[in-house]
């Protein structure tokens, strides 16, 4: 590894070795609690997209599996470059706050940057205002993976762009269709199916009697 990123990767560990111990057990605990995060907004964000339009919808839905997606072509990614972590092959670097990987499990790219990255985009895309929160968890997320001692920067810097990228392709390549299935969802007689797709707007406004009458007299 180049000299810059493994003096880097020293550094930071360094300071996450000088930060209180409550912090290190935050930081540790957060780079697995991020994923339990994501997954819940995943689940609002469908929820109130359910009442929005096709699109809108497929988005929401596309998120998680967008963030599925890049998560598989992270993995490959590391099953063929065989990086090994920097736990073990950095020189002089101080113990990680974390039990190092087993040999085999490979660092490059960081899996928790790219799938915190696929999620916190698809989560933007499907919904905006979200967005302010997502990606600095992403982020932040990442760090940590540094800061508790088990990839290197460059690892997380690739699997965040990496991430990032699969996410708004992926969403992309597949929101035209998914809106086409969804608008076919929500004309099904099927219950799990309608709820699944959720109302829609049409629906909401049919119920609460605001929806245009077929023939009605115009003036």
């Amino acid at each position: 590894m180049g000299t810059i990123d493994s003096d880097l990767y020293r550094d930071i560990l360094q300071f996450a070795h000088d930060t209180p111990s409550w912090f290190q057990h935050l930081m540790e605990v957060w780079t697995e609690l991020g994923l339990l995060l994501f997954a819940v907004l995943f689940v609002v964000a469908w929820w109130r997209a359910r009442r929005g339009d096709p699109r809108a919808l497929a988005v929401a839905v596309l998120a998680p599996l967008g963030t599925a997606v890049a998560y598989v072509i992270s993995e490959v990614a590391k099953s063929g470059i065989d990086e090994d972590r920097p736990c073990r092959a950095v020189s002089g670097a101080l113990a990680p706050l974390i039990d190092c990987p087993a040999y085999g499990d490979w660092s490059f790219p960081s899996n928790h940057s790219t799938i915190a990255a696929a999620a916190a985009v698809g989560l933007a895309l499907a919904w905006p205002k979200i967005g302010w929160l997502t990606v600095p968890m992403a982020i932040m997320m990442a760090f940590s993976r540094v800061f508790v001692g088990v990839h290197y920067p460059h690892d997380v810097a690739v699997g965040l762009l990496l991430g990032a990228f699969v996410a708004v392709l992926f969403s992309r390549l597949c929101a035209p269709a998914g809106a086409r299935l969804v608008g076919t969802m929500r004309g099904s007689r099927n219950g799990l199916v309608l709820w699944f797709a959720g109302p829609g707007p049409a629906t909401r406004a049919a119920r609460s009697g605001t929806a245009p009458r077929r023939g009605a007299h115009r003036r």
